[in-house]
């Protein structure tokens, strides 16, 4: 059942999916290079259990709502450029305004849900791919898929932190740019290829 292929593909998977979270993450750790490893863990969970929830919400809607997704399907660009170009603009505000308070370098609950949901929605169509699998198949798959996000944003947030103390204030501003290219990337793949 659960063979050295299913757990490779499951975990490439996840590299896959992981990828957009991993240069929030590098944009994270560049807005606040002193962040704490409970901060660290916060974000690159939050990451983790949106990447492991929206394959399984996927995997739901094609055994029960196959049609209401599909519909939906093609509005997951324009939702993930929305959201990030939202934050990235924001970021670059901040960063060109001059010197941040510790307090606003943190990022906010509200900052990390919506990164959460645009950096996975696309996720959701993961629950095609895994559509054969029964239940229990579907779950351990998202969940190796969401213990490959959480190592892959941690490493990402550590970077960040890293070049983020090298940059200082400017940091804060690549961080925006990051988060807008990605927003522009996800939406030019989703619409034109």
């Amino acid at each position: 059942m659960f063979s050295l292929g299913f757990i490779f593909n499951s975990c490439l998977t996840g590299v896959g999916l992981a990828m957009d979270a991993f240069s929030v993450s590098l944009a994270n750790g560049l807005k606040n290079p002193r962040m704490r490893w409970y901060q660290l863990l916060k974000i690159a969970g939050t990451f983790a259990w949106f990447q492991f929830m929206m394959p399984m919400i996927g995997w739901f809607c094609v055994h029960t709502l196959v049609r209401y997704f599909k519909v939906f399907e093609k509005f997951i660009p324009y939702i993930a450029l929305i959201l990030l170009l939202y934050i990235g603009i924001n970021m670059l505000k901040e960063g060109m305004s001059g010197e941040m308070s510790e307090e606003e370098a943190e990022i906010d609950h509200s900052t990390l849900l919506i990164q959460g949901i645009a950096t996975s929605i696309d996720a959701l169509s993961v629950g095609f791919t895994i559509a054969s699998y029964n239940v229990l198949m579907a779950f351990v798959a998202c969940v190796l898929i969401a213990i490959v996000t959480l190592v892959i944003c941690l490493v990402g947030l550590r970077i960040g932190i890293k070049f983020g103390e090298k940059l200082a204030e400017k940091a804060t501003i690549l961080g925006g740019c990051i988060l807008i290219f990605i927003g522009l990337e996800i939406f030019v793949t989703g619409v034109f290829m």
